[in-house]
């Protein structure tokens, strides 16, 4: 392929090129830390150069599409494009509105906009979003695709029926299967309708998904218990994807995965039994819903973390052993970690104590960080001469689109059952830039739901990895 990048590809992104550049759609099934972002980039410059397009619809999510304007596209897209690129803002501003103007004016430059996945939840972003494709020949790509699984969002459905206006259609994830192979039908579906071979959702799953009818209360619906035809269903997609597995491709230090099992404690394993006795309760009482069901399990899980709301609405809080887990673990450490945790009142804790021991030596990365805040936050964690050791966050707002190498011990105070918050929070650590081995360390309260969720997890990763045709991977 003879092309002049701005930054040369590595082998296995030239392949991914050479693959799909010119397809009409494509799937960049790359790992995080594998450069997709990169492979989109030089794939929109070539066929811009080529006459064959002159817009790009990049859609991405919140907490990513700022950085594609910020950095991977003047980073990698080559110098000789003009381009006008433009960052969807959710407030329209009377200048932020001149810039979206300028989007429409005569010209041979390359047209871009980048749209927050959210933004299809709207009319604005809806209407704003037909009106360039109508007026460009354009190539759309979601990144982070699974952002579009579920069949009944109203973006998913919003973001599908605008792809068939565009010339060319890419999707991004490393992680295209997280719950179960049917996450796969709708960011097939935004690709080409024809592609899987189904008309819709339900004759998909028929053909994949082994169902039961299940009765909740009043009603019944036919719910997946298994899987069935994964090869088939693993070749099919192989024929418009190319999918990179770091270790396929990066010479990246070996990580280990460790568990540090925990005891509750008299007063938690009591409020535990009592927690854990209703959900049975209402079980056997037919009264069990999927929401009441894991509303029941998020309860029992804050116990085991130390902390319940009482019947008063207050937060009450329970000696336990978790926090001193953590503290020990820290002694271990001997550069910087990062802590993940699934509950506000757990970062209020953890960082309460960490403190204590460590002062000056944390920040936080969460929903109450503010932007300002997470940018110093990052800044900090990746400056070796910094005080700061610690970072504790949520993978949900931490867990995307940074990177933080300059740490290699990651440590899970608490899980939730989100497949690809888990293996986009682990990337942060194992990505180009990480120079020394690395642990993954989960807190986990012995026989209680701790050991559910991570048993859910790898179920899921398991599942994941029989669809992408891939050797189960090692995990806890």
């Amino acid at each position: 392929m003879n092309y002049k990048f701005k930054t040369q590809p590595y082998k296995h992104q030239m392949t991914a090129l050479e693959k799909s550049w010119n397809k009409e759609n494509f799937a960049y099934f790359m790992e995080m830390g594998t450069g997709k972002s990169k492979v989109l980039i030089d794939n929109v410059s070539m066929l811009y150069d080529k006459g064959k397009i002159n817009g790009l619809l990049l859609i991405a999510p919140k907490g990513v599409y700022k950085n594609w304007y910020d950095s991977e596209i003047p980073v990698h897209m080559v110098d000789h494009i003009e381009k006008k690129m433009v960052l969807w803002q959710a407030n329209i501003t009377k200048s932020q509105q001149l810039k979206l103007d300028s989007l429409f004016e005569p010209g041979e430059d390359l047209h871009i906009i980048i749209m927050n996945v959210d933004a299809f939840s709207t009319s604005k972003g809806v209407e704003f979003a037909a009106k360039f494709l109508r007026c460009h020949r354009t190539l759309m790509a979601v990144d982070e695709s699974t952002t579009i699984k579920n069949p009944d969002a109203k973006r998913s459905k919003h973001i599908c029926s605008l792809g068939e206006f565009a010339r060319y259609r890419r999707i991004l994830t490393g992680s295209p299967v997280t719950k179960s192979p049917l996450d796969l039908y709708k960011q097939c579906e935004f690709l080409s309708p024809t592609l899987l071979g189904h008309e819709s959702f339900y004759t998909f799953r028929t053909r994949y998904a082994i169902l039961k009818t299940m009765n909740f209360g009043s009603h019944s619906a036919k719910v997946p218990v298994g899987y069935k035809n994964l090869d088939e269903l693993s070749e099919i997609i192989s024929n418009f994807s190319d999918r990179v597995l770091k270790e396929d491709c990066l010479d990246l230090p070996p990580y280990t995965h460790q568990k540090r099992i925990i005891q509750l404690s008299p007063e938690q394993q009591k409020i535990y039994n009592q927690m854990k006795n209703v959900a049975l309760a209402q079980m056997d009482g037919k009264l069990m819903t999927t929401s009441t069901a894991l509303v029941q399990l998020m309860r029992m899980q804050q116990i085991t973390c130390g902390h319940f709301k009482a019947d008063d609405g207050t937060i009450q809080f329970i000696k336990n052993e978790r926090i001193t887990t953590l503290l020990d673990i820290l002694e271990e450490v001997e550069g910087k970690a990062i802590i993940w945790a699934h509950w506000r009142h757990d970062i209020d804790a953890i960082v309460k104590a960490v403190e204590k021991k460590y002062p000056g030596s944390v920040m936080t990365y969460y929903g109450d960080t503010s932007t300002a805040d997470r940018a110093e936050a990052i800044k900090k964690i990746q400056d070796p001469s910094s005080e700061i050791r610690f970072l504790v966050g949520t993978p949900q707002t931490g867990g995307y689109g940074i990177t933080l190498t300059e740490a290699n011990v990651m440590i899970y105070y608490s899980n939730g059952y989100d497949l690809e918050k888990r293996t986009q929070s682990e990337a942060r650590i194992n990505r180009i830039g990480q120079k020394r081995k690395m642990t993954y360390i989960d807190i986990i309260a012995e026989k209680t739901v701790d050991e559910r969720i991570v048993k859910a997890l790898r179920k899921k990763i398991n599942i994941a990895s029989e669809v992408m045709g891939e050797e189960l991977k090692a995990w806890i």
